[in-house]
């Protein structure tokens, strides 16, 4: 398989993580595949459209100084106000020794149910975990929902047609995709209105419960006895 080049260079000891991000280069470490583990700087523009292109599931040869390492993006951090790249990791595969990774899934084509009756498409799943060779690693694994007809057709793992060689590590039975009936506007209303007129007759009933005893409503209760403290203060 073609993999994405990344250039790369050793960080200087003495360089901060703070003065490389002030030059536009993103502190990086390599590691895994029993080598020492490697502090590194790419550019973030190179880094952020190679990760763009490859993303968690794409072989990057990563060239470190004319050192060329078959890598997976590992782990990425993000500034939380810029979304910028701050830090990456990566690991060195053995591209002898199966791996695995997380894979997204791609629903393709449309869902009969969706589009002649109305349903409410769901994926639940949009990446599962694979395990193969890293030559053999897909980029992503495509699902056609062509066969979600009517409310409640499920389209699960054990319906992916996988690349050779490639085997996937979650439950067979796990849903990608569903259809559901759309929820109608008046059964939601009818509990919001129920609850508004059941507060509305209770009122009226201790209203007429305490007339009926000689009473009076609440609200009069409070303001007579308003205007009696203030007599008494007199």
């Amino acid at each position: 398989m073609d993999m994405v080049p990344l250039k790369a260079t050793v960080r200087v000891a003495d360089l901060t993580a703070k003065a490389l991000r002030r030059a536009g280069k993103v502190p990086c470490v390599l590691y895994g595949n029993e080598m020492k583990n490697v502090s590194l700087a790419c550019d973030h523009a190179e880094l952020l459209r190679v990760y763009t292109r490859a993303g968690e599931s794409t072989l990057v040869e990563l060239d470190a100084d004319g050192r060329k390492v078959p890598v997976l993006f590992h782990a990425l951090d993000l500034n939380p106000v810029s979304d910028r790249i701050v830090h990456v990791d990566f690991y060195a595969v053995n591209m002898k020794k199966e791996i695995e990774a997380s894979v997204p899934v791609r629903l393709t084509g449309m869902a009969p149910a969706v589009k002649e009756i109305g349903a409410i498409l769901i994926a639940p799943l949009d990446h599962v975990t694979v395990q193969c060779l890293p030559a053999d690693l897909p980029h992503a694994i495509e699902a056609s929902i062509e066969s979600l007809r009517g409310f409640g057709d499920v389209l699960t793992v054990s319906a992916l047609v996988l690349p050779p060689r490639v085997k996937v590590l979650q439950d067979p039975q796990a849903v990608i995709a569903t259809v559901q009936e759309p929820r109608k506007e008046e059964v939601l209303e009818k509990p919001a209105e129920a609850a508004a007129e059941g507060a509305a007759g209770a009122e009226g009933a201790a209203g007429a419960i305490a007339t009926a005893e000689g009473g009076v409503p609440a609200g009069e209760a409070k303001e007579e006895g308003g205007k009696k403290e203030k007599k008494e203060k007199k």
